[in-house]
Formats: structure tokens, C-alpha cells, sequence
């Protein structure tokens, strides 16, 4: 006996085909069972998924035979459905609850079921045949044994008064819960014991934890292995990353995906991780962008975390001394005029061990010398620190030794040839690189423009902080008498693998005095000797045209704030400080860091974005179009504005016309947006699911459109 089985494939939004495909089989497969499917000449991984509603439109010319043209010849023809090839053995059906979520976030984010779903499992699962499949399936029946733990168990600390409150409170209630800790209040140990919970109610449980970057993983990794794995085992706890091979991340989500694992700690990607008995969720530092995926389904981890929470039974725990101002709108108490958020909020203001938070300094730029770097009482300040064994963190948010260089006599700059961006000159290996498309050169032994031999770089990076330091700071000892070590973190210096790892190491054990980095290592890290963090340069987001950069320089400079001071014992020899030196030290986003005092920037940024109907009190969506020229690229989108307006009327949708993007051309393509506004999340997704048949007929119409998407909650615009 036949059957028609429904099937989700990869196939992107731009593709016309937003739904499951039909095939044939023998066998009445249950939703979520894997197989491999032909579409046309290539075989693809898919999922078997609930056959569609019978309104759905059952012409799908792609499923015919490949040398059956009945079609043309007679339109009546019924349809020839390509069977299905094999069912992947050996890996159990998906779970509803995986598929809803899949579902969910393909309709929410304006995208394909099938690209979510398949783009959620290994690469690895989709690429190997069937034989490779066979062969690794015949290798994984051989018995295990469980592997025990090797490390030491550590000592637990007895939980301080306010972490012993918030645990009350998550056992007590439903949730989601926004846990509002400052830097060092023992968020971690939090999760921590929260996990112990759940796993002492029911050993079958699993728990997801989520951090926002790949180097935050090692660290809090670290201390999960040594809580849980000498009672459950050295493989209770796997990691979900891109950085993993395509086999470490196929047999860690097979070990979630069967139960095995107990603990899942990942990236982004991991809120998609099959995990059928999930009963705890914790989000880790959860203001960051980086939960925010920027390509493809442009989904948020973050929010899909806590849907998932609800869908699943689950209890979810964002967790930031900084929170998003939409998760703190979203866990606002009830008023007299309004009511309580749909989040409770757990507040933990002291730091563990009576450490204070430390005391900002604000340094006037205007008052210094021309072109002062360190201001000389910074400067002094972090001689003596060196001198008695302490560590300093000094933050810039810039890669690179300059920005850009160029020639004061013709005014040449190093522009990208093929972005609208300049690029960065490199000091280490001479050369100048864009850092959006990647393009490389060697530095010029003249101006190109006018053969000056005089080109000299303009602004400073990190690699030219590094280097100045070593200048002013050469004549400094350590207490054993060393000359003092500089370290430099960024995304080019740990290019290698297994190279963030090593710093970071080296920054623990104190053979570091002075670490200078970008936002890599102002969040997250527990630096036990830095007692002096110093910011330098975090003008630039204080009058930018994104309504979200004050919340996240604030974010930013409170959590770099918060690298420092974490050991109480070091404040017996000297209190722990911030130096921020700016040009605009009376705006009042420093008055508000000075005293560490979240909650009022948030209150002021709340009224600001309240009156000007930004989110959290509106919701947004951005469709950006690439071509190889602006006019068509805004044509298309201006078209599109059109042909939405009449619907758009209707439910108060504003749309706004085309504009270019802030960096318009990226390696040769052009790129413009436009922005879509509404004061209602309902009627906005009802907007953009009408107007996407419309987004696709006009891609036919506007052929010099390479791609477009819709972004839905966009970080900025």
C-alpha cells in the first residue's frame, strides 16, 4: 500500500516553496522520523512532517519524475510523487514539542520551515550517505562504557542570602524569570544549584544553558563539569558550538537528542538542540547581541528560548547585571497603573564575599594635552597597581593597530575598493584589511594617490594600545622584579584554535599584568586580580543615529566594570577603580555608571523610547534587498512598499521608504532596507505574512535583486 508522506526539505524562503513537499512510501512514517528524500538531480536529509492542511495547494512541480512531461502535454495529469529513498536508522522521530518550535520560529522570522529545521541539525547528519550513515551507525552499536570523571569535585559555597532568595523563588513560581545580579553577585552559582534541583526531582531531566559567545564557553563549562560530572559522569555534559568538528557536534546533539546528555551548554544554535526531556533553560548573559542570529532565519536565541520555555513546561532564567530593556519593560512590577510584566525579576545587588563594585573615575579628554592617549593620572594609577602584583584591563572597542591610514598631503585614505568602509591597517604583518569582505593588501611603500612616502595612520586599535603601553610602561617592575607582561585579546589574536583558551589561561594564573582587548573580555570573565579596568574612547555611541547604542555602551562599560574588584581580598590593599576617559564626562549615561545604578538609565531610556514609540512600546521589521546597483536594490523595495500599502493601511502598519544601510556596498553589492513599524505585534505579523507572496512575485519583476530578506526585531537600523 501506498502512502503520502509529508516532508520538510532545506529550501530557502527566497525559494517560492515554504512548506513541506510530498512524497511516496510504503510505510506510513510518524512526524519527525528522518529520511532521505530526492529533490531534483541531488538526495537530501529531511523530516517527516504533519501533512498540511487541506486548503494547501498540492501542486508542487518540483516532485515530479525527472522524465515525465505528461504534464505539458495534459495539465489534468495527476501528479507522479517521487518515493521516499531510506529512513535514517538508529536516530528516534523529533519530538512534536522540536517541530513546534521549528515551526514557530519559521513563521514568526518570516522563513521556510524546511532552512529552520534542517539548518538546527549537524551538518553531518545532512551530508553523509547512506553507506557513511550505515558504517558510523554499526561503530556507535558497540558497547560504552561510562566514562568517570578525572577532575577534582570542588568545594561548594554555602549560598549567600540573596541567592538562597531567588532559588526560593524559581522553585516557587512558573517564570520566566529575569535575574537581575550585579558583576560578582554568584549569578552562576544560581544556575548552578538550579540545576541540581531539577536533576535531584527527576535524573532524566535535561537542562539548557546558553552563553552569547564561544569564549565565555570554556570557563562556565568548567564549572558545570566539576559540580555534575563526578555524580553523573564525565559525558553528562556536551558542548553546542561552531567551533566544534562536524563530528563533535553530531555525536553531542545525538547524545541530547537520545537523553544521554543531562546538561547542553552552547552558542545560539543550541536553542534548537532535540532535547526531549528539557525542564530548565538558562540564558546566560542575556542583553548580548550576539543571541541575535545575523544570516539566514534571522532568529533571536534569546526570545525563542523563552517560547520554548512555555511550549515545553520548562523553567527559563535570563540572567544579566545588565538586562535588555525589553526584558526589563517585560519584568516590571505592577503599578497602580499598569500591570506586572510577564517575567518576575530576581534582583542580587551585593557581590559575593562583601567585594564592592568599583569607583568610576571620569578623566575630561578636553582638559588633556593633544592627542593624549592615557591621561597621566591613569597612567600613575596603573604604575602603581603593577608594582604591588594587581592586573588592569583596559578596554577599546576597535581591532587593528589604526582604522585607517592616510596621506595629509592629498588626503588619500585606505578605502576598500569594494565596500563602502575603509580598511584597517595591521602593524604585525603590514597590511591593510577590510574587515567586512576581507580583503587584504600590503601596505603601500607611497600614497597611491600622489606617491607621498609620508602615510601615517589615523585613530588607534588595540594593537597600537599594546604597543604604546610597552612604551610608557617599559621602566615598571613587578613585586618579583620582572618587567611587566602586556596581553592583547581580540578576534585577531586568537584567530588560532585553542589560542583564546591559552590567554585566557595565562590572564588566571597572573603571568599577565595588563590585558587591553575589545568587548571579549569585558563580559563574562571572572578575573580574580584585576583591580583597575580602563575605558578609553567610548564616545562614539553617545550621539549615534541607533537608538540602541547608549544601551549597549552602557551594557558594555558596566560589564567591563564589572572584570574588576571580583575578589574581596585584593580591596584590603587598594580599592578597585574605573577609569573612563571621555570628552562628554557630564552625559548622563556616565552620571548613571558612576553609580552603578542600572535601573535608573533604564528608567530614562524607557521614557525616551516610550515617547518616541521605539520598541519595547512598538515592533519593527526591517526588509533589506542586495543588488548590484542602490537603484535597484531600493526599486525593489520601494515597489514592494507599494504594493503593500493598501494592506498595510488597513492594519496600521507604517512603512517607511527605501534608504541605503549604514555600510551600503559590501564586496561589490549594494544594500538597502527599508523599515516596517507597528504598534502592534499581532497585526505586524499578520502584515508580513500577507505581504511575502507579493516580496516574491516582485523578485520576478526585479531580476537585478540578488537576494532580499526580512529581518523581524531588528538590533538596528
Amino acid at each position: 500500500m501506498s502512502h503520502q508522506i509529508s516532508v520538510m526539505v532545506h529550501t530557502p524562503a527566497h525559494s517560492g516553496i515554504g512548506g513541506a513537499l510530498t512524497y511516496e512510501s510504503d510505510v506510513m512514517h510518524i512526524p519527525g522520523t528522518l529520511v532521505r528524500v530526492p529533490l531534483g538531480s541531488r538526495e537530501l536529509l529531511g523530516v517527516v512532517w504533519e501533512a498540511p492542511t487541506p486548503h494547501a495547494t498540492t501542486e508542487q512541480p518540483s516532485l515530479r519524475m525527472a522524465d515525465d512531461t505528461s504534464a505539458s502535454h495534459n495539465p489534468a495529469a495527476p501528479l507522479q510523487l517521487r518515493a521516499i529513498t531510506c529512513v535514517l536508522e538508529g536516530v528516534a522521530p523529533l519530538s512534536a514539542h522540536w517541530r513546534q518550535l521549528v515551526q514557530f520560529a519559521a513563521s514568526y522570522y518570516q522563513r521556510s520551515a524546511g532552512e529552520v529545521a534542517l539548518a538546527a541539525l549537524p551538518s553531518q547528519l545532512r551530508d553523509l550517505s547512506t553507506e557513511q550513515w550505515a558504517r558510523r551507525l554499526k561503530r556507535k552499536r558497540k558497547p560504552k562504557a561510562v566514562a568517570a570523571y578525572e577532575g577534582v569535585a570542588p568545594t561548594i559555597p554555602a549560598p549567600t542570602t540573596e541567592q538562597a532568595q531567588a532559588l526560593r523563588d524559581i522553585a516557587a513560581h512558573k517564570g520566566p524569570f529575569l535575574l537581575f545580579g550585579n558583576t560578582g553577585s554568584g549569578k552562576t552559582e544560581v544556575y548552578l544549584r538550579a540545576a541540581e534541583s531539577v536533576l535531584e526531582r527527576d535524573p532524566q531531566a535535561q537542562i539548557l544553558v546558553m552563553v552569547p559567545e564561544i569564549n565565555l564557553t570554556p570557563q562556565l563549562e568548567e564549572r558545570f563539569r566539576a559540580r555534575f560530572c563526578p555524580q553523573w559522569g564525565a559525558d553528562c555534559l556536551v558542548a553546542m558550538h561552531s567551533s566544534l568538528t562536524p563530528a563533535q557536534r553530531l555525536k553531542n546533539w545525538l547524545a541530547a537528542h537520545n537523553g544521554e546528555a543531562r546538561i547542553v551548554l552552547g552558542t545560539r544554535m543550541a536553542v534548537f538542540a532535540s532535547m526531549p526531556h528539557l525542564q530548565l533553560i538558562v540564558v546566560d548573559e542575556e542583553h548580548d547581541p550576539s543571541y541575535k542570529q545575523q544570516e539566514g532565519a534571522r532568529y533571536s536565541a534569546r526570545d525563542l528560548a523563552v517560547y520554548r520555555g512555555q511550549l515545553e513546561g520548562a523553567k527559563v532564567i535570563l540572567g544579566s547585571a545588565t538586562p535588555s530593556l525589553e526584558s526589563w519593560h517585560h519584568s516590571r512590577p505592577a503599578t497602580a497603573t499598569e500591570p506586572a510584566g510577564r517575567y518576575l525579576r530576581l534582583a542580587m545587588p551585593s557581590r559575593v564575599g562583601q567585594g564592592a563594585l568599583p569607583q568610576v573615575r571620569r578623566v575630561d579628554m578636553n582638559r588633556q594635552p593633544y592627542k593624549t592617549v592615557f591621561s597621566s593620572h591613569l597612567l600613575q594609577a596603573m604604575r602603581e597597581r603593577v608594582t604591588r602584583g594587581e592586573q588592569i584591563l583596559v578596554l577599546l572597542n576597535r581591532r587593528g593597530y589604526a582604522p585607517v591610514l592616510h596621506c595629509t598631503d592629498c588626503g588619500w585614505k585606505s578605502e576598500c575598493p569594494h565596500c563602502s568602509a575603509y580598511r584597517v591597517f595591521h602593524k604585525l604583518d603590514r597590511t591593510l584589511r577590510c574587515h567586512h569582505c576581507g580583503f587584504t593588501q600590503s601596505v603601500p611603500r607611497a600614497c597611491p594617490g600622489c606617491g607621498n612616502l609620508d602615510i601615517s595612520p589615523l585613530g588607534r586599535g588595540t594593537e597600537q594600545l599594546e604597543e604604546h603601553l610597552a612604551e610608557l610602561l617599559a621602566d615598571v617592575r613587578r613585586p618579583d622584579g620582572q618587567a611587566l607582561t602586556i596581553a592583547r585579546i581580540d578576534a585577531d589574536s586568537t584567530r588560532l584554535k585553542g589560542e583564546l583558551e591559552r590567554q585566557l589561561a595565562q590572564v588566571h594564573a597572573g603571568a599577565v599584568d595588563v590585558l587591553v582587548g575589545t568587548q571579549m573580555i569585558a563580559k563574562g570573565h571572572d578575573f580574580r586580580r584585576v583591580t583597575l579596568v580602563a575605558a578609553l574612547n567610548p564616545d562614539g555611541a553617545l550621539f549615534s543615529s541607533d537608538f540602541r547604542a547608549p544601551e549597549r555602551l552602557f551594557s558594555l562599560l558596566m560589564q567591563a566594570a564589572g572584570r574588576a574588584g571580583r575578589d574581596a581580598a585584593m580591596q584590603t590593599v587598594s580599592p578597585c577603580e574605573m577609569w573612563v576617559q571621555s570628552f562628554h564626562t557630564q552625559h548622563p549615561l556616565f552620571e548613571a555608571l558612576k553609580q552603578h545604578d542600572y535601573p535608573a538609565f533604564a528608567e530614562q531610556q524607557l521614557k525616551e523610547r516610550a515617547e518616541a514609540s521605539l520598541p519595547p512600546f512598538s515592533f519593527q521589521a526591517l526588509v533589506r534587498a542586495e543588488a548590484r546597483s542602490q537603484e535597484a536594490a531600493q526599486g525593489f523595495l520601494n515597489a514592494a512598499r507599494e504594493a503593500g500599502a493598501a494592506w498595510a493601511e488597513e492594519l496600521l502598519v507604517d512603512l517607511y521608504p527605501a534608504v541605503p544601510m549604514t555600510i551600503q556596498r559590501v564586496a561589490n553589492i549594494e544594500r538597502a532596507q527599508m523599515l516596517i513599524e507597528c504598534n502592534s505585534r499581532k497585526a505586524l505579523q499578520r502584515f508580513l505574512a500577507h505581504w511575502q507572496t507579493e516580496l516574491h512575485s516582485l523578485r520576478n519583476e526585479h531580476r537585478q535583486v540578488i537576494r532580499w530578506a526580512v529581518d523581524v526585531d531588528p538590533l538596528a537600523i
